[in-house]
């Protein structure tokens, strides 16, 4: 438990004076706290002894008494004030930070980093394990910091009136500190477990809300919610676990405290009778038995919650060490846009994609991938764009090694359009702009018009500032895919790739796309992947995958005179695209 109270400190960085400071109020709230305690003892005192003649009390000593009071009060709300004021913001205003840097750390890993994470794992690192961070952190630290800040203040104050009663109250909270440190221990082990049913519970609803469609397509409600069901009785009985392991020590450390408070009472008593300790004194050290330990008490709230908060410090620092693909490279602007593969070889763990894949592209012109299904074309494109680090040979765009670039210097000189597009929930006008967000209005709509979108875009309700269903599922196909070669086109960068851009587009759509590709090739070193004759034929040189390979190079028509798996395409491609009903 304090152990993770250290690493929350730690974690505050530039924010560790003000959590600092906000322990210095928080011990002088504490004091001004016992003092209207200790200031009725002290009247009370002089009360006593005016009523047996010791002394006389005059009536300032009543103001007196009154504004000592209200100092205390005062005093007790502005520094109970400072620190919130100085503690309370910092989880929110760190959490901010945080979600940032880790968004960064994940633009720069490779995305075989996301192929062995869990998606529903990464998924609660960044939304339900900083919402731990920013809901709790500080809160918890006050909790358990401010808690033992308290009791100090406390028995500093009995120390002053009775060294015995001083020391109780110090045995009392010790035992309570180590039935907590067990209760601390129960909960390292628990939420382990507990933070493994929270990502099974993600990873079910996620997998569940992406494939509702198939589900409802296939009457398998009742298959699919299955799961989500086991997740949740899995994370029902886990929290229960839990429950059931705290309820012994916190019991424990609930009777340290109360038999601390009632040793107290009594020995005060003893030393009141016994004529070692006035009444007014012993009234105070029974006031106090019962303010003590209050806020040390409702520590054990927090034991199992920071062990979560560790668990997700443990999880976000895993992210936060990732390795960086662009860690040694540099921001480099090339003079030339020209493309080259030499020996390129490239495997997903185990399981080798291409083999010494060799080709060129000059700045300029136009290239298309063919080849079979899982033959490596997109995995050539994926490599092109740094998703992923070559494992043997090299790639350089304008002479340059790709591997010496960052990924955003080496992104910002390409366009990619893929066949499955995602439009992220916003306005279209946000949508388009996304890869030029400076981009001027006119910049933006000259965009749309090439891409031949901007007449179904005015068309809608609120037009450029419709607002899209997430994915952009309240788009049609075709709309979404204008809509992201819009979006290439305002980015203008120099190499376009488009991933089998018109792949699922219905014919009433494909000339339209055709256009908006057109528009967007212009002046660009293109590389296209397609299976549409129309779209490869006029392709400046072709070259045909299969199995990792490059097994052919040319254009159409000197491949079409040649045997070999191009021709075969052809021959395959006419066939489907000439077929007709009978």
């Amino acid at each position: 438990m304090f152990k993770t109270v250290k690493r929350i400190i730690s974690w505050t960085g530039e924010y560790k004076k003000r959590l600092y400071l906000g322990f210095l109020w928080s011990f002088l709230q504490t004091m001004f706290t016992a003092l209207p305690i200790m200031g009725t003892a002290y009247f009370l005192d002089l009360m006593i002894k005016d009523s047996r003649g010791e002394l006389e009390m005059r009536p300032v000593m009543a103001l007196y008494a009154l504004s000592f009071m209200v100092v205390s009060i005062a005093g007790r709300f502005l520094f109970s004030y400072l620190r919130a004021t100085y503690q309370e913001s910092i989880a929110y205003e760190k959490t901010a930070q945080e979600r940032i840097e880790i968004g960064n750390i994940l633009k720069r890993v490779s995305l075989g980093f996301f192929d062995k994470n869990n998606t529903g794992e990464i998924a609660g690192a960044v939304t339900t394990d900083l919402s731990v961070y920013e809901m709790y952190a500080m809160k918890m630290t006050d909790v358990i910091i401010g808690a033992y800040v308290h009791v100090a203040a406390m028995i500093l104050c009995l120390l002053f009136f009775c060294w015995q009663v001083a020391l109780i109250a110090l045995a009392g909270v010790m035992l309570s500190a180590f039935f907590l440190h067990l209760m601390s221990l129960s909960s390292h082990k628990n939420s382990i477990v507990h933070q493994k049913a929270q990502n099974t519970l993600i990873t079910s609803v996620i997998e569940f809300i992406r494939g509702i469609a198939v589900v409802k397509a296939y009457g398998q409600e009742g298959v699919s919610v299955q799961g989500i069901k086991d997740a949740f009785c899995e994370h029902r009985r886990i929290n229960i676990k839990i429950e059931l392991d705290y309820v012994w020590c916190n019991g424990l450390h609930q009777l340290s405290c109360k038999l601390a408070s009632v040793g107290i009472v009594l020995i005060s008593a003893y030393l009141c009778i016994h004529g070692g300790m006035t009444l007014p004194v012993f009234l105070m050290m029974a006031i106090f038995s019962f303010t003590l330990f209050a806020r040390v008490e409702l520590v054990q709230n927090g034991a199992h919650t920071m062990q979560l908060i560790a668990a997700a410090m443990d999880k976000l620092d895993t992210i936060k060490q990732a390795e960086f693909i662009d860690a040694d490279a540099g921001g480099i602007h090339p003079e030339r846009y020209d493309i080259a593969f030499e020996g390129v070889g490239f495997g997903y763990d185990r399981r080798s994609v291409l083999s010494d894949v060799s080709f060129q592209i000059p700045q300029g012109s136009t290239a298309a991938i063919v080849g079979p299904s899982g033959s490596g074309k997109t995995t050539i494109c994926s490599l092109l764009a740094r998703f992923y680090d070559v494992d043997t040979g090299k790639i350089t765009v304008g002479g340059h090694d790709v591997r010496e670039f960052t990924c955003d210097s080496l992104l910002s000189n390409i366009s990619m359009v893929f066949q499955n597009v995602y439009l992220f929930r916003d306005t279209i006008r946000n949508n388009i702009c996304f890869g030029k967000p400076d981009a001027a209005e006119e910049e933006m709509l000259e965009a749309a018009r090439k891409a031949r979108c901007h007449e179904f875009i005015i068309a809608l309700p609120d037009g450029y500032d419709t607002v899209i269903g997430e994915g952009g599922g309240t788009l049609s196909g075709g709309e979404k895919q204008r809509i992201s070669i819009a979006r290439a086109i305002l980015k203008n960068a120099p190499i376009v790739i488009l991933d089998e851009a018109t792949a699922s587009i219905d014919p009433e759509n494909e000339h339209l796309i055709q256009a908006a590709i057109s528009e967007l090739a212009k002046g660009k070193t293109l590389i296209t992947i397609a299976h549409r004759l129309a779209t490869i034929e006029n392709t400046g040189q072709i070259l045909v995958v299969d199995e990792g390979r490059i097994v052919q190079k040319g254009t159409h028509e000197e491949l079409i005179h040649q045997k070999g798996k191009y021709l075969d395409f052809v021959r395959v491609r006419e066939q489907a695209e000439g077929w007709q009903i009978q």
